[in-house]
């Protein structure tokens, strides 16, 4: 070891410092908290099934409701309803609803009118949606989104065990044959692995609108979406970043608790989709930002470090070794994580998007703050 370090420069000794530094910052989001996520099993489970109020926000949503709303009707739960907010479509989907529920009798809905006196965000169609529903525990997913089991009610209720206020799940999207859908799949997971991963150690800090749990008492006996009303994103990770603690929440990530989502088309959309999201980060709490912002950053000097210090030609066996180690510790983790969520097509691709997808963040943050403007929900 101290013929290693021997030769070694001032410069070159800061570089690999900062190389190794960060390379244990990585090992300590994946080996720490990202691991508990494939390996999650449920410690307790409630035999209380107390009935609840599905709420699902839909914007000219017919034929998606007409596809994936049954799917969710005939759910193999006790007592349940499904309330659905038709918000200024335009579209059938009020003739479509009103037949459902001749069919259907734990369907309700309600109808929003536009009105240009008033903010028509999404926040107001789940804010009246929970006015409307019966019961207190509330589900909440999309008009485009279908559970993939008829267990999907019964998983969540089992997770609210006492004390118990949030439940956490997985929204994926379905797999499609492109590369835009395979880059969306990885987001999608590694979102998932950071937000399930920290909620398992205590620092519950977001949740995904695809499929989310909270007590209706939760929201209205608290401050609802008043703190941050007027952001067109943030129904779901803002009210989780504001509410959710070690104490109150709880996950749910078995199989049957899953539900699907039909992707963005293209990556024009996925990026308006994606910049949207990305509004709400800066309204974290101030320690949620840093340790999301340390993996970011810590990965970024983990890659600048290991391509300059080959460019220096130092020591290239050791830095093969410790960027070799690094990565086989992701791929692993990623992978079992992947069995967990029954996701498949991109494993492979994990080094390659593990670079970009920092790099696209940081030119749409950019974007973001380069061409602020007031967006639309749908």
């Amino acid at each position: 070891m101290r013929e290693l370090f021997t030769s070694i420069t001032t410069h070159q000794l800061v570089v690999f410092v900062v190389f190794a530094s960060a390379t244990l910052v990585q090992l300590f989001y994946y080996l720490v908290l990202y691991i508990r996520v494939p390996f999650w099993k449920r410690r307790e489970i409630n035999p209380n099934h107390e009935p609840i109020s599905v709420i699902i926000c839909a914007r000219n949503e017919f034929e998606n409701l007409g596809k994936h709303l049954p799917s969710i009707l005939t759910q193999d739960f006790p007592e349940f309803e499904v309330v659905v907010v038709n918000h200024c479509s335009e579209d059938d989907t009020e003739m479509l609803l009103a037949e459902m529920k001749l069919k259907y009798k734990n369907l309700k809905s309600t109808f929003i009118a536009p009105n240009q006196k008033f903010g028509q965000g999404k926040k107001l169609a789940l804010t009246i949606g929970m006015k409307a529903a019966t019961y207190n525990r509330l589900v909440f997913t999309d008009a485009d989104c279908f559970p993939v089991s008829d267990q999907w009610l019964m998983e969540m209720s089992k997770s609210y065990t006492p004390n118990k206020q949030v439940v956490l799940g997985y929204g994926g999207f379905l797999k499609e044959k492109s590369i835009v859908n395979t880059f969306i799949q990885f987001d999608t997971l590694f979102i998932a692995m950071q937000y399930l991963g920290f909620a398992l150690a205590g620092r519950p800090y977001m949740g995904v609108g695809r499929n989310l749990s909270y007590l209706k008492t939760l929201f209205f006996s608290g401050k609802g979406f008043s703190g941050h009303y007027s952001i067109l994103s943030g129904d779901d990770d803002l009210f989780i970043n504001e509410n959710a603690i070690k104490a109150n929440t709880a996950v749910c990530i078995s199989k049957e608790s899953i539900t699907r989502s039909i992707p963005q088309p293209n990556f024009e959309q996925w990026a308006k989709q994606k910049k949207r999201h990305l509004t709400t980060a800066t309204y974290y709490k101030t320690s949620d930002k840093l340790l999301i912002g340390f993996e970011n950053s810590s990965r970024f000097l983990f890659y600048v470090g290991f391509v300059y210090l080959l460019f220096l030609n130092w020591q290239p066996l050791l830095i093969l070794g410790i960027f070799s180690f690094r990565l086989l510790t992701q791929l692993v983790i990623i992978k079992l994580t992947m069995n967990k969520f029954n996701e498949k097509g991109f494993w492979l691709l994990t080094p390659l998007f593990d670079i970009i997808l920092p790099i696209i963040h940081i030119i749409f943050i950019i974007s973001n703050k380069l061409n602020y403007r007031k967006n639309k929900w749908k």
